[in-house]
């Protein structure tokens, strides 16, 4: 912006409270970086508003509130690996695998009309999500879903 420094323009998050800032910086400012831990864990099992996971070097359990996954949960089964961040020994964020592969448990049949698209019908899973599937897919069948956008990917 015409004379002087050059600023940069970032969204920073808040790793306790969780909220989203605005902030800019002059070039050459330097900020001091969060100390925060990757752990790999393992997806145990969900109890009312609270999920269970395994640490997997330490092997000792980590509770955390669904609300701190939102809609992830519906990805995870049982034995799912997962990596947790840990932020002054507090669990401040769940990072899923880009892509998880899950059971079909109901779908409707798909007949072949005239269809000038891919025709989609709705297909539930065994975590409970619902997902729209090409109409080849039959209950039973295994499938890749994208767990950044939930969209069916291939049938495995």
């Amino acid at each position: 912006m015409g004379r002087g420094n050059a600023t940069i323009r970032v969204k920073v998050r808040n790793l306790i409270t969780g909220a989203t800032l605005e902030r800019a910086f002059t070039s050459g400012a330097s900020v001091e970086e969060a100390d925060v831990q990757k752990v790999k864990a393992q997806y145990l099992y969900r109890a009312g508003e609270r999920v269970y996971f395994m640490e997997m070097v330490g092997f000792e359990q980590i509770e955390l509130p669904v609300d701190l996954i939102d809609e992830g949960v519906s990805y995870l089964k049982d034995g799912q690996e997962v990596f947790i961040f840990i932020f002054e020994g507090r669990a401040v964020s769940v990072e899923l695998p880009i892509t998880v592969q899950l059971k079909v448990t109901e779908t409707e049949p798909g007949f072949k009309g005239d269809t000038a698209t891919a025709a989609l019908k709705p297909a539930t899973v065994e975590t409970g999500l619902r997902v729209d599937v090409p109409l080849f897919i039959r209950a039973g069948d295994t499938i890749k879903i994208d767990t950044r956008t939930g969209e069916y990917l291939e049938r495995v």
